[in-house]
């Protein structure tokens, strides 16, 4: 504030969810005092000691997930919430700001640089996956560093990025928009998750195998993740006869659940919908239609409950070229939040029961 020389200066705070506490101390319960505007008024420090008003001062903070806040600090925040950029959002600032940032940056000019709007979407797409635009701008910070180079080797003229030769500039692909499965299958659903890079896909996989009744659930997924598992396989006990399947088959059969990429922690119960698909196709033999992406909770009379990041999931499932989301009913207002040009892009399903899920997840095949 003495730096400042105003008393009302706006501070900002960033990456608070990375606050740790230790045997030193902990430093939010020093914050709880400080952005508290019931309290900051006299705020004592133990430097100055003596009380001095900070109620005039602006906090602002930034995080990407807010479950590693302090419960007590986040009730003293009004939580803003700032979604990911879609594909045509990440190609305007591209073209408007990045690149030409790049250019000057590695000593080109802009005559020296033509990038095709298809490579610079091939860029976005298969190079990158992420709700920010840090590894874009990385990504177009090493083509213009090859051009540079080639440019120093005594290289004139133009250099033309396009789709044909960007593997040259950039080596392989590292990202694959379209799905990991060729075609719809049986014990395998798409579900989606909210993750600190924005939404992706999720896949859950399925399998009965020999044994006493057991669930087993790997994929390094957390507690409230493993309850769902839990509950969405009491849904599918308590309806064996309405699937018309036979009412003691899994006594002799374990039921194993994986969610793949085993090496990510993953929780939330925004998977259960997901779960009771797969282990009901495996059941009853029916294919997952494999364009549909589902997320929701499930409850054991097969209720669908409300999630949160519906944006970013959609926005996750374009990414990876689905274009059928299935959502609980109670995210509809949500939808308000969701771009124009997305919506036209995916046909959001709500749904109440679990009925209405399997409807549409078996669409291909209803037999």
């Amino acid at each position: 504030m003495k730096q400042a020389g105003t008393k009302n200066p706006v501070f900002m705070m960033d990456e608070i969810d990375k606050l740790g506490s230790d045997f030193r101390g902990d430093p939010s319960s020093a914050l709880l005092e400080a952005l508290d505007p019931e309290q900051n008024t006299a705020f004592s420090d133990h430097y100055l000691n003596l009380p001095f008003d900070l109620s005039s001062v602006m906090f602002i903070l930034t995080a990407n997930i807010t479950d590693t806040i302090p419960s007590a600090l986040l009730d003293r925040m009004e939580v803003i919430y700032l979604s990911g950029y879609t594909a045509e959002e990440k190609t305007i600032i591209a073209q408007k700001h990045l690149l030409p940032r790049q250019i000057k940056e590695n000593g080109l000019r802009e005559k020296n640089v033509a990038l095709s709007s298809g490579a610079l979407a091939q860029i976005i797409n298969e190079y990158t996956s992420e709700a920010g635009l840090r590894n874009l701008e990385r990504e177009l910070g090493t083509m213009c560093r090859k051009i540079a180079r080639k440019t120093a080797e005594g290289g004139k003229g133009r250099y033309a990025v396009t789709r044909g030769n960007l593997h040259k500039f950039l080596g392989v692909r590292k990202y694959f928009p379209e799905m990991d499965q060729e075609e719809s299958q049986v014990g395998l659903a798409t579900g989606l998750a909210w993750t600190q890079v924005g939404g992706e896909v999720l896949y859950v996989e399925a399998s009965l195998i020999g044994g006493k009744g057991e669930l087993i659930v790997t994929g390094q997924i957390g507690d409230v993740m493993q309850e769902s598992a839990r509950a969405a396989l009491s849904y599918t006990r308590a309806n064996l006869k309405k699937l018309g399947v036979e009412e003691g088959m899994l006594d002799n059969l374990d039921v194993h659940i994986h969610v793949p990429a085993g090496a990510i922690p993953k929780d939330g119960p925004s998977a259960g919908i997901a779960m009771a698909t797969a282990l009901i196709s495996v059941l009853t033999d029916r294919k997952i239609d494999k364009d549909v992406a589902m997320t929701g909770e499930i409850t054991l009379r097969g209720r669908v409950l409300p999630i949160g990041g519906l944006k970013e999931k959609a926005l996750g499932a374009l990414r990876a070229g689905i274009h059928t989301v299935v959502i609980p009913e109670k995210n509809k207002k949500d939808l308000e939040e969701i771009p124009a040009n997305v919506k036209r892009k995916i046909k959001f399903m709500p749904v109440r029961q679990m009925d209405a899920v399997l409807a549409l997840a078996f669409g291909t095949d209803r037999k």
